[in-house]
């Protein structure tokens, strides 16, 4: 899965998926004046959580071990990780919400993407990466492989299908630079 190539569900996935709704249901249901039960959580839910790190409840993931956080993280409510692949996030960078990060695609050709066995389609993961002092935009889909530079911002409601430099604005769908700064 991490390697980018067609994978299947298997016990072990399926058990680290649940492993993380768990801790996921524990997390949005916490008090969010309670903030050393959520940091805890955090701890066990995501790969790694820099300092100063803020998520808003309700928070959404696959697996949440493959989510790496810098420090002075702020990520608003109701966004969604399919963190299939690696989700880095860089320092001093914020997540508007309903914001959705996915890591995970499916083969195009419908015969592809049956399994052998039923259950669960084929899948592929690529990571996506966002770098320091970014700002997605409320709304905005991040779609497999794409990074985002340094200093980049990108309006709301935007669709990410293709990397984007540091420095720029960019927005629409697909998401397009609009100038450098």
């Amino acid at each position: 899965m991490l390697a980018g190539e067609v994978y299947e569900n298997s016990p072990e996935l399926s058990a680290l998926w649940h492993e993380a709704r768990r801790l996921m249901v524990e997390y949005n249901n916490v008090q969010s004046t309670d903030t050393v039960r959520q940091k805890a959580l955090l701890g066990e839910l995501l790969g790694s959580v820099g300092t100063g790190v803020h998520i808003a409840a309700p928070f959404f993931v696959d697996y949440g071990r493959n989510i790496h956080l810098g420090d002075h993280v702020e990520i608003n409510m109701n966004c969604v990780f399919l963190d299939c692949n690696l989700i880095t996030i860089g320092d001093w960078s914020g997540i508007g919400p309903g914001v959705h990060i996915y890591t995970v695609f499916h083969p195009v050709d419908p015969t592809e993407r049956l399994p052998e066995n039923g259950g669960l389609w084929r899948s592929q993961a690529l990571p996506v990466t966002i770098g320091r002092n970014v700002w997605i935009g409320g709304g905005s889909i991040l779609l497999p492989g794409v990074t985002i530079g340094d200093g980049t911002t990108v309006g709301a409601g935007s669709v990410v299908t293709s990397s984007l430099p540091a420095g720029c604005v960019a927005v629409g769908n697909p998401c397009r630079i609009i100038r450098m700064l």
